[in-house]
């Protein structure tokens, strides 16, 4: 076989494990090879794990015998840096934690070794995982393989970078608004949001945004996403088939003051045909819930999980950067009635989210609102020529950490030096099926791996020069 290893999917991986084509050490390697290669210009990797290696062999010895632990057996996986890695450090971006070195496994990444998978390395964020863009003082500023003077987004920048670069064919990330699903959409990957309570959290850093925060996978093939969520909620494919997926409200637009980058509305129309071909019923109209509410408190539920954070770690914040000092003192005049407010509009949000999933069987919309803008820059503050603020281009992801559905990015097919874009498809709780469903369909649509060719061979050029 011709083909490095580090450029297959994950599922192609196992099959070749499967048949004793190739070893999970060797996939390791290969992997580790293409880091050494690319990482230097992406500074999306930030730790190795040094029982990697010994986790492969031991991977590799079930599979000699015949008796692979599970489907994810053996396949290297990068875990983000807010998730606790056993043996590895957990800096969360800030310099308070520098030298914090994890003693423990948190729950989803427990189950992913339990399950036999190479947890080999740790990815890039920013601080707090609070920033749409992924630089920190500790570690630096992750860039775009796609575009090196750009972004991949944030916060998990890190983990998107290495997978679309070829480190590793997975990522696991977290996702407290959007922080899966628009660097997966900056970078041409898949990224799956699941819903609230879908895999358990637990033995981690503090949550700061309530229940909104999930984690969940990235990968460049959607079967890849399916693997990675059957292994960490421990399910198997429905053996009936997946719920249909048919009628789609397509809501393009959050409102006169949310402006989309033309380029992002122009291969929002492609992919939307693409869908109509899979046979889906795609209708235009508004988002049938006011978010006016929501968007003014956004901000205040940061801040509120920053003060609970400096009441329990004061040191962390003493030693954070100034704006996220100045969250924590805003957080800390919050009263308990705000707080209460909040946790009420939430639940009123997903009630009426529930009401609106018996019209239809998803919801459509662009995931970003702008293309990647400069890698030290915290938020492009121009959208089609208006301006905006910090969460100018990440109108539309936020409401539905909100209201806890589960949500996906497609990668939008978009000419190879344009920016990379991406649409989202939120499902009713429990319907995920569905979601993996159209996504897989939709992979075959756009054949994400071909795009791939052209990037790997340019970015390992680069670094050869």
């Amino acid at each position: 076989m011709n083909t490095p290893l580090w450029q297959l999917s994950a599922t192609a991986l196992v099959e070749g494990f499967k048949a004793r084509s190739w070893t999970p050490v060797e996939a390791l390697e290969s992997v580790l090879a293409r880091l050494d290669v690319v990482n230097p210009q992406l500074n999306a990797v930030v730790a190795l794990a040094p029982d990697a290696r010994a986790s492969a062999e031991e991977a590799t010895e079930r599979y000699r015998q015949g008796v692979p632990l599970s489907d994810i057996d053996g396949v290297p996986v990068s875990i983000k840096d807010n998730l606790m890695l056993k043996g590895l450090p957990c800096v969360w971006g800030t310099r308070a934690l520098a030298g914090n070195i994890a003693d423990h496994d948190e729950r989803p990444v427990a189950r992913l070794r339990e399950q036999g998978a190479v947890l080999f390395a740790k990815t890039n964020v920013p601080e707090f995982t609070l920033e749409g863009y992924t630089g920190n003082p500790v570690y630096g500023v992750t860039r775009n393989p796609w575009d090196l003077v750009t972004t991949p987004g944030g916060s998990s920048g890190g983990a998107v970078a290495a997978v679309a670069a070829g480190i590793g064919p997975l990522a696991l990330c977290t996702d407290g608004g959007g922080s899966i699903r628009r660097p997966a959409a900056h970078s041409h990957l898949f990224g799956f949001k699941p819903a609230i309570g879908a895999i358990e959290r637990g033995e981690g850093l503090p949550q700061l945004l309530l229940d909104m925060e999930v984690v969940g996978p990235v990968a460049r093939c959607s079967e890849d996403i399916e693997l990675l969520y059957r292994a960490l909620t421990k399910t198997s494919a429905p053996v009936e088939k997946a719920p249909v997926v048919r009628r789609v409200l397509s809501v393009e637009q959050l409102g006169a003051h949310t402006p989309v980058d033309p380029q992002i509305r122009a291969a929002m129309e492609k992919g939307k045909a693409l869908l109509r071909e899979q046979g889906l019923t795609i209708v235009p109209g508004p988002l049938p819930i006011d978010l006016e509410a929501l968007n003014h408190c956004w901000s205040q539920i940061g801040e509120i999980g920053l003060a609970q954070l400096a009441e329990k770690y004061p040191q962390w914040i003493e030693q954070a950067s100034e704006p996220y000092r100045a969250m924590a003192e805003r957080g800390a005049r919050a009263t308990a009635v705000q707080l209460w407010q909040i946790l009420d509009l939430l639940n009123e949000l997903r009630e009426q989210m529930a009401s609106i999933f018996t019209q239809w069987d998803a919801i459509l919309t662009p995931t970003i609102a702008a293309p990647a803008w400069t890698a030290e820059q915290r938020y492009p503050e121009t959208i089609d020529g208006q301006s905006v603020g910090p969460r100018g281009h990440a109108v539309f992801t936020g409401w539905v950490n909100a209201v806890g559905s589960a949500s996906i990015n497609l990668p939008l097919p978009v000419s190879y030096l344009a920016p990379r874009a991406g649409m989202q498809l939120v499902a009713p709780l429990g319907r995920e099926d569905g979601l993996f469903s159209v996504a897989k369909r939709y992979q075959a649509q756009i054949d994400p791996p071909t795009e791939f060719e052209g990037l790997w061979l340019r970015i390992g050029e680069a670094a050869a020069s």
